[in-house]
């Protein structure tokens, strides 16, 4: 539910605790298990491992969250919208390398979000394990809670296609209660043992990183890690709340994670006793948990963790969308289900999320081996936002940007290094989703780039040049009529030049008369929510090239949009009355309309000079056109009068000149 302002207000900070925070909020259920879960040893809860580590933690949180994320990155908004694509689209202009960034990045956020919910629910719902709950008494068993983590999972991707603004009202008030639960239950803990305040310094963390206690050495940083995993969604969302409401609620957040972290600790550092066996059982956050709590505890994990969840499914249905927009992921269809443009459904995206996310669930079985897995791709995507915020930083402030390109490098760096230990635990399995993403990718932005590149001049002509044929056939009352308004969906470009396809279906193929030649170009903007057109009347009142212009987060509602521009035209008298003179609707001004679509196919491409690599992409490219929604359910067509006509990418052929006629003799 985007806010209807960006101002700070009450309302809106209760509704940013709700959106922005479900996934770093939820990371005190499995970040101080992750990390004793490196060794499962009673060293691991010393007094020097418990102030190093917690030490890392408030450090990472400190650096990554708090001032890359928040104080830094918050100003890199395209138009109020932040995230990985929308600064892309920002910065795009300076480097054609700066495109390598921010597919890697965002094929790894949609990959590496397919185990938030599977990880947040899991860990919430193995709270149960050992409760007796009335009727419900799960044991030790873990096939229950994997039964019952499935269908909350379930559920949750089932109701996604009916909007999910009504229920993201209450995000806000649920988020609230339980960052005051987790931080008071961990300020009470922190009563008992208030020397672990001492982690607060930095000097405990580079200490603890080069220290014998440290057995894990520099990889422990993969599970520290787990704490910060937030941080990029936190980004993301900015547009849905604004950034003023994110500075008001971030400190209560913070404050309340490290009460929570602080207090996992000082329960840790009260039961020095902790046998091998008993540390792995035992979940720290649900430990320090008062006993007539517990109950109380688990209900709200649950809450939060189904929460982190949705933010997860809607901040991948948003990035997929905003990929779609930029020409980086092939078109999908979208739906909007609320009222408002944030409020988004793509059918595709949100099973395929469930089968992989449920898959996980059911490969890992645990949430500690969940944990295992988690973060190695989520670096990748900090590693590339780094680059682009560099990119983005570098005009105004050139050593400024260096020194954060450096610093920031350099320490997610060692983030990426330490995680990689995590590969043969079930990275691999985040990495190959991301690769698998990107590799959709690459082609689709290659191959469309390599396509335009290779188009022979000879492919496109001048529609100046055939406007005199164009208003001929038009008036020409022995061609029967095709349509009052005949509309193509094909790039002019700025010098007026026009796929050659675009004519010859016109004039050749079947000469289509109509009283209005409609010729529409769809340009994508950086802007997300740009939405306006210009007109060329190209000095008639019959042939109108139309440029509109939309930004990658508006929809593509074709029709809509064209019915407003004839009304506009018809109302500067620019073109000729069209008025039905049969309708059922009364007053009607526009006549019928027909769209055109020329669709690319596959064809000998080896006839051309193309090279192997060029060919590789091009044709990956058509599969996934061929694969995918079609052109007229993309434009919002579906309901409308379509025709689509297949057409070669190269028109015509070279001649084979080893061809000889053969005398014959008779």
């Amino acid at each position: 539910m985007k806010l209807t302002t960006q101002a700070l207000s009450g309302t809106g900070m209760l509704i940013t605790l709700g959106i922005v925070y479900g996934d770093i909020g939820t990371s005190p259920l499995y970040v101080m298990n992750a990390i004793l879960g490196q060794s499962r040893q009673p060293t691991g809860t010393s007094s020097s491992a418990l102030l190093g580590s917690l030490s890392l933690i408030f450090w990472t949180l400190m650096l990554i969250t708090t001032i890359k994320y928040v104080i830094l990155a918050m100003h890199a908004d395209n138009r109020n919208e932040g995230g990985i694509f929308a600064l892309y689209a920002l910065v795009r202009e300076q480097a054609a390398w700066l495109i390598g960034p921010a597919l890697v990045g965002g094929a790894a956020l949609l990959a590496d979000g397919t185990l938030t919910p599977a990880v947040t629910v899991t860990s919430a719902i193995e709270g149960l394990k050992g409760q007796n709950l009335g009727f419900l008494s799960i044991g030790e068993n873990q096939g229950v809670v994997l039964g019952i983590v499935t269908g909350i999972l379930l559920g949750l991707f089932m109701i996604q296609r009916f909007g999910t603004a009504r229920i993201g009202r209450s995000f806000g008030p649920i988020m609230l209660v339980w960052f005051s639960f987790i931080g008071g239950v961990g300020g009470y803990n922190l009563l008992a043992a208030p020397g672990i305040l001492r982690a607060l310094s930095p000097v405990y963390a580079l200490q603890f990183l080069v220290s014998p206690a440290n057995r894990q050495g520099l990889f422990i940083l993969g599970s520290i890690f787990l704490a910060t995993t937030g941080a990029e969604a936190l980004y993301s969302d900015m547009g849905q709340v604004g950034r003023r409401n994110i500075y008001a609620t971030w400190p209560f957040v913070y404050t309340m994670l490290m009460l929570s972290y602080l207090g996992q600790g000082a329960w840790l550092l009260r039961h020095p006793t902790l046998t091998t066996v008993q540390l792995h059982h035992l979940n720290p956050f649900y430990s320090m948990v008062p006993g007539h709590l517990l109950v109380l505890a688990i209900i709200l994990a649950t809450l939060a963790a189904i929460i982190a969840s949705q933010a997860l499914i809607t901040g991948s249905y948003t990035l997929v969308h905003e990929a779609i927009g930029l020409k980086l992921l092939p078109k999908l269809r979208i739906k909007f289900p609320g009222n408002e443009i944030s409020q988004l459904y793509i059918a595709t995206v949100n099973w395929l999320l469930c089968g992989i996310t449920l898959s996980i669930v059911w490969y890992f079985q645990t949430s500690a081996h969940m944990e295992a897995a988690y973060g190695l791709a989520i670096t990748l995507t900090m590693l590339m936002t780094t680059l682009l915020l560099h990119a983005f930083l570098r005009p105004q402030h050139p050593w400024g940007a260096r020194f954060f390109l450096v610093g920031f490098g350099t320490l997610e760096s060692l983030f990426l290094l330490a995680s990689l230990v995590k590969f043969w635990h079930g990275g691999y399995v985040t990495l190959f989703l991301t690769l698998v993403i990107l590799v959709v990718m690459v082609f689709w932005y290659e191959g469309n780039r390599r396509r335009d590149a290779n188009l022979q001049q000879t492919e496109y002509v001048p529609l100046s040049a055939f406007i005199p044929q164009l208003q001929k056939l038009s008036h020409d009352a022995e061609v029967p009529s095709f349509a009052t308004n005949l509309v193509y969906i094909n790039r002019v470009r700025s010098n007026l030049a026009i796929k050659r396809a675009v004519i010859y279906s016109i004039l050749d193929q079947q000469p289509k008369r109509a009283r209005v030649y409609w010729f529409i170009t769809v340009n994508e903007t950086d802007n997300p929510d740009d939405c306006y057109y210009t007109v060329n009347m190209l000095g008639t009142r019959n042939v109108v090239d139309v440029q509109l212009y939309l930004g990658f987060k508006k929809p593509q509602r074709l029709n809509v949009y064209l019915r407003q521009i004839v009304n506009e035209l018809l109302n500067d008298h620019l073109i000729d009355p069209q008025t039905p003179h049969y309708s059922s609707v009364p007053h009607r001004r526009v006549g019928n309309f027909k769209f055109i679509i020329l669709n690319q196919q596959f064809q000998d491409l080896s006839a051309h000079d193309l090279s192997w690599l060029d060919h590789l992409l091009i044709g990956g490219r058509l599969l996934l056109q061929k694969i995918t929604l079609s052109s007229a359910r993309w434009y919002g067509l579906e309901f409308s009068d379509v025709i689509e006509e297949k057409v070669p990418l190269f028109i015509g052929q070279q001649p084979d000149y080893s061809l000889k006629q053969k005398k014959v003799t008779h």
